[in-house]
């Protein structure tokens, strides 16, 4: 049966690749990237060959793509799965092929490093016992305070990602919804510009409200928690 490597890459600084994800991407028989160009820069950075077959595997083609890397795998081949930063699978594609590759009985080896997740949890000086990571919320503000609803009686500390156009917006709903807790926003974590503003949702409100924000957005809020809210 074949190998199957899920491997995190960096979210931003370029030196946060591990000594392991550099070995398993030369000696890997196929790579699988979301974006081969994003990939490349990886592989030249630290002189690694690139593989004899090198395709994409992102959202639009999961399916497809997912059914080929099985095909690959039942030719007791290695693939390697990495997306354009972070971990395949957390909100990038990697669930299907990671699911249908189990199935078939190969074998899944997951090549831990940089996760914007983890990162923003620990620079936002909260509770990391326990945390609800939810991915990117829905665009429209009644949707988004729906989400919100949802986590509002929670002790969790509440992690998600969003585009850089929606900050106050999505600031302003979880206000509403959670009332003022403290929060932290993650602006470009891990790159040259790295900004990270930590105050309660209304002061966050003011600091972001009409500014232009550029790069990828994390945003930890305090769980339901007196310590965290005023």
């Amino acid at each position: 049966m074949g190998t199957l490597y899920i491997i995190a890459t960096p979210i931003g600084n370029m030196e946060d690749i591990t000594y392991r994800a550099v070995r398993i991407l030369g000696e890997v028989d196929v790579l699988a990237c979301e974006d081969t160009r994003v990939t490349r820069k990886i592989l030249d950075r630290y002189e690694i060959d690139k593989p004899d077959q090198v395709f994409s595997y992102h959202e639009h083609n999961e399916r497809q793509s997912s059914q080929g890397i099985i095909k690959l795998l039942d030719e007791d081949k290695t693939v390697a799965l990495c997306t354009d930063s972070g971990y395949p699978g957390v909100s990038d594609p990697g669930y299907h092929v990671i699911n249908d590759a189990l199935s078939a009985g190969h074998h899944v080896e997951v090549l831990p490093g940089p996760s914007a997740v983890l990162t923003a949890l620990t620079v936002s000086g909260m509770s990391a016992s326990s945390f609800t990571f939810k991915g990117f919320p829905p665009r429209k503000t009644g949707a988004r305070k729906r989400f919100f609803e949802t986590e509002k009686d929670l002790p969790h500390t509440l992690i998600l990602f969003e585009s850089p156009y929606r900050v106050p917006q999505t600031l302003e709903d979880a206000l509403e919804v959670l009332g003022n807790r403290r929060a932290a926003v993650c602006i470009e974590l891990t790159k040259k510009f790295e900004r990270i503003s930590h105050d309660y949702l209304s002061d966050l409100i003011e600091v972001f409200k009409g500014k232009k924000i550029k790069g990828e957005i994390t945003i930890v809020i305090a769980g339901n928690n007196q310590k965290f809210t005023k």
